[in-house]
């Protein structure tokens, strides 16, 4: 080999630079154990909340940390070593993964300052129907809805976009044509999903989450969040969702309201036509109005009243005399007190002073199950007398009583208005909310007229919600409402399962790999074996270089990378074993050996490699994970094979060591193999076409497990202290009163189940989110001793075993766009591959018998996965992680059909003089031993993972292992004869046994 020594300093720089990266990763995780102890020598293990304590102190410790400016390792901080520390992806670490909507829809409504033409109005609504299955933008689809209702009317009329603002900003007039006004709109919209972005970069910078990443995906108003490594999910959840929307009012005061809530009452009575006793009746008409709501806030008079009344039945509580607060009720009625109140039939009764009255709730507090009820004065408009807009600046500071508050400064336009606000409070003796987000946070007394613009709002404040209120306030409000329209949540201690299931899949797949190459190949395997462990050293290297994240489908791609570079070590040493057996001398059969065996492992991992890139390019997540350490660990096993290994051998032999590249045990495995395998085709065919008959058949009739990322809706993966039984709890969760439909399914242990449900799947506001936890809570409670709603849904637990461990939702939206990518992924990937051959073979009969094999590998793959799924003890729901499956699948099977075919090409311009047929079945008995040496180590490989690499990815697993068999088979009875059963009948098989001179220039001599 030729500069050696060029490719011997390569490699040690190549190494000490991976090790080197790596070395953050081992400080990071010593001060990360140290911080543990630490926090576990300060906590009373005896105590009851002792885990949360350790958690926390850990927590701090590592913030006191990431704050010191002392160097720590090498001239770094800490907060250097984390940055450049590996970065774990979700499913390894914890955390939470969204992507967030802006709704376009509020955007135009905001350019339209909020327009109430019904032509508009209409056509937005006409919008969100097309939405529900289309892949246009929501301008797109708005446009046509305005076509097909506007009638005369423009998108430059008054009543639409030729407002005021933006015949200011935009010199929009009503003469202007649609075209120039859906250009502004346009320009408007992505302006304002930029700002949103910009926005939630700047609320996340500041929440202090290290490694986030937040990017626009394409040109849609999708943003991606992910924040690995959250343990307060919920509380991140709030920061990316809140508009940030304050506003200032006036409340009511809850006397006032008072009798309309017992007149609404009576309404709704009516409404559900109620029966009730000639003794109920007579009590009532003893009791004024007034009277009546009293008795239901004191819980007085006589209790038959109470089990009759809608509304009042409801109310837990009252404020104090004079305050704002007209009721309390229990968190789990907020949807159902606030539906009763907007009904139409209700606001059909509102008096005139209450005309514009707003119906909100308070915040909550953790230490309550009750909250307050508010009435706040509206206006025609709709307008507040003061927003957010006006704030200069917020920070989080302690009041007199040391409890957390929020003070803001406003301009000077705002200032004025606040003073006025606050002398008008004043003198009517009233109160002012501070509305956010339409939650009242607070509604204190007016002491006087404040000017200046200095103010603050204080209310039942944690530390952490005032931190974050001040941080949205002076990171701004997002232009529009943002919806979570998918969602991961991982807890931190199921993270650790994971890493832990991942560590001990691959160290038992690497050391079987390791015994397998040298008891096969001995001196010379364990030079390769050499060879795969530095390639290893390289793929972690590179991953924490680039900054890459390892997710657990990642640590799967590196097992799977072990076997691809076990390949092209075998194809090397086959190739070398049949120059020695030809006579040659040990240097010239290292020499052909290596030369010849280059094409091929060039080829193979090269088709691997596209269907990699293309799975990269449309996989998210943990997908995009699988795929990067794929494409990374290609590049290092050809490095590592073709140098590394090879300067190892060299080295050996010119010691003057023997290398005889076998042992005693394989010396003689596959010698002298001459199988007639055309003559098999034609019951290969028939075997074949039975399997594929047999899927096509379960697929129409029995069809897949289709997950939540193809279908939509909601999935939770809940641990019970006990085994339970999936089919009960399905039963429980089906119930009308809970979710109508509900699938529970057994998922490793039988104690840990996943839930789906597609109940409200439509609907992905946070209220809707918590209404199914509270649901699903209060149907699993009786399998749930002793466990409060709140343990039940924490994230923030390290050693947290029972509740919600994980829970995952996708809207019908985004499911149908996962399913549009995953089918033009499939088949772009078919297409590239084809060209690619079509290219490298120069005849179209290759491509198409290994076009074929793939097919019929797919489609065994999904009849296996079709036929199995009902009965098979894990889950195999089709998802992005089977669609990264079955583009691997691809690869693999193509990696299998090039090496044969790139020795039936080989062959063809070797035995010139031979029959077709025989120059086929030579070349597939001499590739024979290389392809049941790959397929069997890589076979190890993948029951090592799918054995003890843990339940979430055992279903991706099989649908690889079963994919390696049928693909063994196919390139040797499908993609093989089908090449020769159209190539023979044309003038292609004599093209093709013509001799050609081909010249490689990446051939290493």
């Amino acid at each position: 080999m030729q500069n050696k020594g060029l490719v011997t300093l390569f490699a040690i720089l190549f190494g000490l630079v991976s090790i080197y990266q790596l070395s953050f990763t081992f400080k990071n995780n010593a001060e990360e154990s140290n911080a543990s102890a630490y926090a576990t020598s300060q906590v009373d293990a005896s105590a009851k909340d002792a885990n949360q304590q350790v958690s926390r102190l850990t927590a701090n410790y590592l913030d006191s940390l990431s704050q010191s400016k002392e160097s720590v390792f090498l001239g770094s901080t800490f907060s250097e070593v984390k940055e450049n520390s590996m970065k774990l992806g979700l499913d390894l670490k914890g955390g939470l993964n969204v992507i967030l909507q802006v709704s376009v829809k509020d955007i135009l409504i905001g350019l339209a300052n909020n327009s109430k033409d019904p032509a508009f109005r209409q056509a937005l609504n006409d919008t969100d129907e097309l939405q529900k299955d289309s892949q246009n933008t929501y301008l797109e689809d708005f446009y046509t809805s305005f076509d097909a209702v506007k009638g005369d009317k423009k998108l430059a009329s008054p009543d639409v976009f030729a407002t005021r603002s933006l015949a200011e900003t935009e010199g929009i007039s009503p003469n202007d044509s649609d075209d120039k006004i859906k250009e502004v709109l346009g320009r408007k919209v992505d302006e304002s999903i930029v700002s949103a972005l910009e926005v939630l970069r700047t609320r996340i910078d500041q929440f202090g989450v290290a490694s986030p990443n937040i990017q626009r995906l394409g040109t849609t108003g999708r943003i991606l969040v992910e924040l690995p490594g959250v343990k307060d999910v919920e509380r991140a959840t709030d920061l990316i969702t809140s508009t940030a929307e304050l506003e200032f009012w006036y409340p009511f005061k809850g006397q006032e309201v008072l009798p309309f809530i017992v007149q609404a009452n009576e309404v709704l009575k009516a409404k559900t036509e109620t029966t009730e006793d000639v003794s109920e009746e007579s009590v009532e008409e003893e009791l004024s109005e007034e009277d009546k709501a009293i008795a239901a806030l004191t819980g007085g008079e006589d209790e038959t009243i109470l089990e009759v009344n809608p509304l009042l039945d409801l109310i837990k509580g009252q404020g104090y005399q004079g305050g704002p607060v007209v009721a309390m009720f229990n968190k789990a009625d907020r949807a159902t007190v606030l539906e009763m109140l907007n009904s139409k039939e209700v606001k059909a009764v509102l008096p005139s002073e209450l005309k514009f009255a707003k119906f909100l709730f308070g915040k909550e507090s953790k230490d309550s199950e009750l909250v307050e009820l508010y009435a706040i004065k509206g206006n025609r408009d709709n307008k507040p007398e003061l927003t957010g807009g006006v704030v200069d600046d917020s920070r989080q500071e302690y009041n007199q009583l040391n409890k957390p508050v929020v003070t803001m400064q406003m301009n000077a336009k705002g200032s004025k208005v606040w003073e006025k606000i606050t002398e008008t409070a004043f003198k009517n003796q009233g109160q002012i909310a501070v509305v956010l987000d339409n939650v009242v946070q607070s509604a204190p007394n007016s002491n006087g007229a404040i000017s200046g613009g200095r103010t603050e709002i204080s209310g039942s404040f944690t530390l952490n919600e005032a931190v974050d209120l001040a941080n949205v306030l002076r990171a701004g409000k997002l232009p529009a409402r943002a919806d979570i329209i998918q969602s991961d949540v991982v807890g931190p201690s199921l993270g650790q399962e994971a890493i832990d299931a991942g560590t001990m899949s691959f160290l038992i797949a690497l050391a079987l790999v390791l015994v397998w190459m040298i008891f096969y190949y001995g001196k010379a395997g364990i030079y390769a074996d050499i060879a795969m462990l530095f390639n290893i050293l390289l793929i972690f290297g590179v991953l924490s270089g680039i900054g890459a994240v390892l997710t657990l489908p990642g640590i799967a791609g590196i097992v799977l990378t072990i076997g691809m570079s076990v390949d092209a070590n075998v194809l090397i040493f086959e190739r070398i074993k049949e120059e020695l057996a030809k006579g040659k001398d040990q240097a010239s059969a290292i020499q052909d050996g290596f030369s010849n065996a280059l094409s091929s492992i060039l080829d193979a991992n090269i088709t691997t490699g596209l269907t990699a890139l293309i799975l990269f390019l449309f996989g998210t997540g943990p997908i995009k994970g699988f795929a990067t350490t794929l494409l990374i660990g290609i590049g290092t096993s050809l490095f590592t094979a073709i140098f590394i290994t090879r300067l190892l051998i060299d080295w050996s032999a010119s010691k003057g060591g023997v290398l005889t590249f076998c042992t005693g045990a394989t010396k003689n495995l596959f010698r002298n193999i001459n199988i007639e395998f055309l003559r098999k085709r034609k019951i290969a065919y028939v075997i074949s076409g039975a399997l594929i008959i047999a899927s096509l058949g379960s697929l129409f009739t029995v069809g897949l497990d289709q997950g939540v990322d193809f279908v939509g809706g909601r999935t939770y993966k809940v641990r019970f202290a006990q085994e339970v039984s999936a089919a009960e709890i399905s039963a429980d969760l089906s119930k009308p009163d809970v979710f109508g439909s509900a699938v529970a399914k057994t998922v490793g242990e039988n104690n840990d189940l996943n839930i789906t449900t597609k109940y409200k799947v439509d609907e992905t506001a946070k209220e809707v989110d918590e209404e199914i936890r509270t649901k699903l809570f209060t149907a699993l409670q009786p399998h749930l001793p002793g466990l409060t709603y709140a343990q039940f849904i924490d994230n923030t637990n390290e050693f947290k075993q029972v509740g919600i461990m994980e829970q995952y939702k996708v809207s019908p939206s985004i499911a149908d766009d996962i399913k549009k990518a995953s089918f033009w992924a499939v088949l772009g990937s078919l297409i590239v591959v084809f060209l690619y051959i079509l290219f490298r073979f120069k005849r179209w009969q290759f491509s198409l018998g290994a076009v074929a094999a793939v097919f019929h590998d797919v489609l065994i793959v999904l009849g296996v996965f079709s036929i199995t799924y009902k009965f098979m003890p894990f889950s195999m729901e089709i998802d992005q992680a089977f669609i990264a499956a079955i583009l691997t699948v691809i690869g693999y099977s193509l990696n299998d059909t090039v090496v044969v075919f790139d020795r039936i090409r080989e062959y063809f311009n070797e035995y010139t003089g031979m029959e077709f047929a025989k120059v086929i079945d030579k070349s597939l008995s001499s590739t024979l031993s290389r392809t049941l040496n790959t397929s069997l180590t890589t076979l190890v490989v993948l029951l090592a993972i799918f054995t003890f690499g843990g339940e979430s990815i055992q279903g991706f697993m099989f649908a690889l292992i079963v994919g390696v068999i049928v693909g063994t088979y196919s390139s040797l009875f499908i993609a093989t004869p089908i090449m020769y059963d159209t190539a023979k009948r044309g003038s292609a098989a004599e093209s093709l046994k013509a001799k050609e001179v081909e010249i490689d220039e990446t051939v290493v001599k």
